[in-house]
């Protein structure tokens, strides 16, 4: 009787240790899906959910926390005279409202006052509540002008974006949603 418990103990022990060992690489594999998983889908995740989160949440935490492009407004001196006329100042115009077809007609408002459009394309966020003229270094001025000529109070240096993305634009117009 002993020999047949051993046998039967012989039998169901590699069955054992094979699915003990299944079960690890079973697990390791998962944790790898999952760790790769996180690295290419995480950030795209990431901000999706924080755009649902501002989406939902209420007005009276929007007026808390306006964008960072508001908290940062610096108006340039009045008292200095733009050096380009309008037909030499170029604008570049960006959609930062997500409206399809935001910047193309802004941008023919902007052709209609006398500036050159430089571009006109897509801003990196689509959640501008209000529209801003930013302006490269040593063109304050053209910037004052060009927000008094489109009725925009927002003028700032550059916010968000760097020389290389003005395309050699002087100034650079967010549209926003207001």
């Amino acid at each position: 009787m002993e020999s047949s418990a051993s046998t039967q103990d012989a039998l169901v022990r590699p069955w054992r240790t094979a699915t003990i060992v299944a079960s690890l690489v079973a697990a390791m594999e998962l944790v790898l899906i999952a760790v790769l998983a996180i690295a290419l889908f995480g950030q795209p995740l990431l901000d999706w959910a924080q755009g649902a989160t501002d989406r939902t949440a209420t007005p009276a935490a929007k007026k808390r926390a306006p964008a960072a492009v508001e908290q940062h407004v610096q108006p340039p001196t009045a008292s200095a005279e733009p050096k380009l006329a309008r037909t030499e100042t170029s604008v570049l115009v960006l959609n930062g409202n997500g409206v399809a077809g935001a910047a193309a007609s802004t941008g023919d408002l902007v052709r209609r006052k006398g500036y050159v459009i430089a571009a006109v394309g897509n801003a990196a966020r689509s959640d501008y509540r209000r529209s801003v003229v930013m302006y490269r270094p040593g063109y304050a001025p053209e910037a004052a002008r060009f927000a008094r000529d489109l009725h925009t109070k927002l003028v700032s240096p550059l916010d968000g974006l760097r020389l290389k993305d003005l395309m050699g634009a002087h100034v650079a117009f967010v549209v926003g949603a207001g």
